[in-house]
């Protein structure tokens, strides 16, 4: 079981810069691919990206590369979301999520964290 909580959410200007933050409880943090999601209003919930577990390999939707990034630290068991050069349409409740390396599906999710960026 793990157990995953998100902050650093919040209102910022378009153009600047927010990090959110996920801790996860547990003790084999490494066997867990660990992905950020987002979902805004009326839309659906969308990938945005994701770090492997054992490699640290980490991969990115398109028009986030470049402007986001995500990192673990398996000793202290959390993963980050450096997001700079924010846009209007960033803007949405943000989700920390963890699958096994072994799985396709993301089985544990956060509460959620909300980003507003303002224009």
């Amino acid at each position: 079981q793990v157990q995953l909580v998100e902050s650093g959410g919040g209102l910022v200007q378009a153009g600047g810069s927010l990090r959110l933050s996920c801790a996860a409880s547990g003790r084999t943090f490494s066997g867990y691919d660990m992905g950020w999601f987002r979902q805004a209003p009326g839309k659906e919930r969308e990938f945005v990206a994701v770090v492997r577990g054992r490699t640290g390999y980490t991969y990115y939707a398109d028009g986030m590369k470049g402007r986001f990034t995500i990192a673990r630290d398996n000793a202290k068991n959390t993963v980050s979301l450096q997001m700079n050069s924010l846009k209007p349409e960033d803007s949405a409740v943000y989700y920390c999520a963890a699958k096994r390396t072994t799985s396709n599906v993301y089985n544990y999710w956060g509460q959620g964290t909300q980003v507003t960026v303002s224009s």
